[in-house]
């Protein structure tokens, strides 16, 4: 009979301790930020089962020992697997957001640096024009870009024997195929300072002619 009563008092007893458990377990309360505030009666097996993910990977989000003893307390704050991720994609996404603008506004600096560098080219390379001066005969050509020695000079002048053409002087060159340049002596180069009869002509590396080096009539404008 004592038999008996003891088993019943034990049956009694987990019945009311499972009743008990169910009804002062409460679901901790969600916050905005990827955590959840603890209540009385949570523990972390209650949390891990209300988010649906693993006690461990619970766990292992709030730097707790695997398979330890979780002892928590309602009001602390428990962090959500998950929610570093978020922000960490969150923010890779900026930066590539971030480098990809940087990278157009790059291309749009560049692409704007070779437009002024081919309007200014254009504005001096004209086709063959009723202007004249005074000749100066038939001169060896060759080009160059200034921007590639680091000289901000621009693509409006042409290096000369300063003896032959002083600083200023407006030449309207001719070259073989044609094509007209109207260039302001404004420098003196190797080449054209030991050679008298050569012009050493600024222009963009890409419209400077596959060719290299050709000959040209010279004017002086007035």
């Amino acid at each position: 009979m004592k038999k008996v009563l003891s088993i019943a008092l034990v049956s009694a007893m987990a019945l009311t301790g499972v009743l008990a458990s169910t009804q002062t377990a409460q679901a901790a309360v969600a916050n905005n930020d990827g955590t959840v505030t603890v209540e009385k009666g949570d523990t972390y097996k209650s949390i891990a089962a209300a988010n649906g993910i693993s006690i461990s990977t619970l766990e292992q989000a709030n730097g707790r020992e695997v398979g330890g003893f979780d002892l928590i307390y309602p009001g602390e704050t428990i962090t959500l697997p998950g929610t570093t991720t978020t922000n960490t994609n969150d923010t890779t996404n900026a930066t590539a957001t971030t480098d990809t603008t940087t990278a157009t506004d790059t291309t749009s600096t560049q692409a704007t640096d070779a437009t002024t560098a081919t309007t200014d080219s254009s504005a001096t390379t004209q086709a063959a024009s009723t202007t004249t001066g005074t000749s100066q005969g038939t001169f060896k050509i060759s080009f160059y870009d200034p921007s590639v020695l680091g000289s901000n000079m621009g693509y409006s002048g042409v290096a000369a024997n300063l003896s032959v053409f002083p600083k200023g002087t407006q030449l309207k060159i001719t070259l073989s195929d044609g094509t007209v340049l109207y260039r302001t002596v404004n420098d003196t180069g190797t080449f054209a300072n030991s050679n008298s009869q050569q012009l050493d002509v600024a222009m963009p590396s890409s419209s400077i002619p596959s060719y290299g080096v050709t000959t040209a009539s010279v004017e002086v404008l007035s």
